[in-house]
């Protein structure tokens, strides 16, 4: 529907819920979740306008109502993963589901890039890697990269270059969020071309099931950290009824808590590719549980955990 009717349709109860407050527990959590239900649409429909601006200041006043008043579970620092963090995912689904499609067609460029032409596999992973890894597959161990070191340092090792890779990914955000995109970009096509080169050597389930149990965690957050880029862009390029300073300001901060948060995966993901990945000959159904395990987290956590944590809230629980 149109803005002016939408806008006519829902002011009176907004106006009731600003000036006649309530310490109802039931009333409360009926005005949040219709206040984040009518946010949500308007976003998604209006979202540079003054009714977006008004019910987004509305809605965060009754949260905060809502968590001053909630017993404290939980210390700051597990707080902000049991409760900050998925409200702000949760805050910024529409734009973290952008980065998630962006780096889906990336990838399938570089699966396509690669399967046109055999050279680009070359030019993207550099001659040196492909000749190792040929070499790994003529000996029978095609994922014999992930043996070439022992245990404890390329877990050190690994995890400290994702969490460079994802903090770069997202602070390249500050270009409007095209550098962040550029990232995703460079990162979906090394993805495409990478899983396709072993497809193309009759090894690709046995690469799936290898490089994907550390992978799963470790792809997914770099996406999450292009979205954290892509928030802060947003906040520069689109800054609605705020100055362009203080939305940039709002949506930086925004985005190096979601940037942050993703440290503990990279951590598990540094210590899978380290210590689990190497052992190419577990069971089949070992490497799918690992895998499965980490997807059902990623889609939990920031896909339906988000929506629980406001609902809780809103309960006042």
């Amino acid at each position: 529907m149109r803005e002016p009717v939408f806008l006519r349709q829902n002011q009176a109860r907004w106006q009731q819920y600003e000036q006649q407050p309530t310490t109802n527990p039931d009333e409360l959590a009926a005005r949040f979740v219709a206040l984040t239900d009518d946010l949500a649409y308007a976003q998604t429909f209006y979202p540079n306008s003054q009714t977006t601006a008004y019910l987004n200041g509305l809605t965060g006043r009754l949260h905060q109502h809502l968590y001053r008043n909630k017993p404290e579970k939980t210390g700051r620092f597990g707080q902000f993963w049991a409760e900050e963090l998925p409200l702000l995912v949760g805050r910024h689904h529409r734009t973290l589901r952008v980065a998630a499609l962006l780096f889906v067609v990336f990838t399938a460029i570089g699966v396509l890039s690669a399967a046109l032409d055999d050279r680009f596999v070359r030019v993207v992973l550099g001659d040196s890697y492909v000749n190792m890894t040929l070499e790994n597959i003529r000996k029978g161990d095609p994922m014999g990269v992930y043996k070439s070191q022992s245990e404890a340092p390329m877990f050190l090792l690994i995890t400290g270059n994702n969490i460079y890779v994802s903090l770069r990914v997202f602070v390249f955000g500050v270009a409007g969020g095209v550098g962040s995109i550029v990232e995703l970009f460079r990162t979906g096509i090394m993805l495409g071309s990478f899983q396709y080169f072993f497809v193309q050597k009759h090894v690709g389930l046995q690469s799936f099931l290898t490089i994907w149990i550390h992978g799963t965690l470790e792809i997914s957050a770099i996406v999450l950290a292009g979205g954290a880029g892509l928030v802060m862009g947003q906040g520069i390029l689109f800054p609605g009824t705020y100055s362009r300073a203080e939305s940039f300001r709002r949506a930086a901060r925004d985005g190096v808590k979601l940037a942050l948060g993703l440290v503990p995966i990279f951590v598990v993901a540094g210590f899978l590719e380290g210590f689990v990945t190497r052992h190419t000959e577990m069971p089949i159904a070992a490497s799918l549980a690992i895998i499965g395990t980490s997807a059902a987290f990623i889609g939990w956590y920031f896909g339906i955990y988000p929506g629980q944590v406001r609902r809780r809230l809103a309960r006042g629980a």
